[in-house]
């Protein structure tokens, strides 16, 4: 969708926030209920990280954790993409990458920016407000 719809708000609010709160919420779940039941599981060591992801449901959170992040930088790239003007066809193997193999694509993004020397501009739409309300 990134690559060949045209960047509408409906699509924007899809991609960036309700398609990764869906995955967020089914990898809370799955996390909630099965990462403590994992035996041997946890984050300290690789073969921990392993006893954690040997089930199929902590296997699943695992998945939608990546596919959540994954899209998230996505759009995030796309729309940072479009700020500095790069084409479609450039974006396109970057999102695929992006989506596939996370920072692989996130790497051929950076890799892209600093070959064509541009830099985005420093508050684009999806740049937080992080401005105090008084």
């Amino acid at each position: 969708m990134l690559i060949v719809l045209p960047r509408r708000p409906w699509l924007t609010v899809l991609l960036r926030f309700a398609l990764p709160a869906v995955l967020a919420v089914g990898y809370t779940l799955l996390a909630s209920v099965y990462f403590f039941r994992a035996e041997g599981g946890g984050f300290n060591t690789l073969a921990q990280v392993r006893a954690l992801l040997g089930t199929e449901p902590t296997l699943l959170a695992g998945w939608l954790h990546y596919l959540a992040f994954d899209l998230f930088i996505g759009v995030w790239i796309a729309e940072r993409a479009d700020a500095l003007g790069l084409s479609r066809l450039i974006q396109a193997p970057i999102l695929i990458l992006t989506f596939l193999f996370g920072p692989i694509g996130y790497l051929l993004f950076a890799a892209v920016n600093l070959a064509l020397g541009r830099t985005a501009p420093a508050h684009s739409s999806f740049t937080p407000n992080l401005t105090v309300m008084s």
